[in-house]
């Protein structure tokens, strides 16, 4: 082997040395490698299965969120139909006390124009019995008694009556 330029105590020298070396690169730095490796790669791993979780429960809030949402929707569509209602209930009975005091109102005036107009004819019916009594007691030149007045005045008031009635 020397032809060909190999020295064999020098080759095994070597092959041993580098056994030796290794052997102890082996236990020295594949095996710490290799547990670094492992565990960089199971911190991966869960980093991967915690955004994966974080990506799931992120998802199931914002579900719960547009849920929430929805039934919040529902809830402010459900207060302002109430309240419309409210509204439209309360428009109304006020509508209603409106037309009530309108009419009591109304009521009320036609009695007092009532009361006003008998007040009026009674009064107008005073004065011309007083006027058919003056003109009367001119006419006969005396005056009458109560009954005589009271006759009188009934005839009057029956001649006047059916008068302005046929007019």
């Amino acid at each position: 082997m020397e032809a060909l330029g190999i020295n064999l105590p020098g080759l095994i020298t070597q092959i041993v040395s580098f056994v030796i070396l290794f052997a102890i690169l082996y236990k020295l730095l594949y095996n710490p490698i290799l547990n670094m490796l492992d565990q960089r790669s199971n911190k991966i791993k869960d980093g991967l299965e915690t955004a994966e979780r974080v990506r799931a429960e992120a998802e199931e809030e914002r579900l719960k969120l547009r849920d929430e949402l929805e039934s919040d929707r529902a809830d402010r569509e459900r207060v302002m139909a109430t309240a419309r209602e409210r509204a439209e209930q309360f428009r109304e009975e006020e509508f209603a006390k409106v037309r009530a005091e309108i009419d009591a109102e109304r009521t009320r005036a036609e009695a007092s124009i009532t009361r006003e107009k008998e007040a009026a004819i009674e009064a107008l019916r005073g004065e011309f019995a007083d006027l058919s009594i003056v003109a009367a007691e001119q006419i006969i030149e005396r005056s009458l008694n109560a009954s005589d007045h009271e006759a009188i005045i009934d005839s009057v008031l029956k001649n006047a009556g059916s008068g302005a009635a046929s007019n």
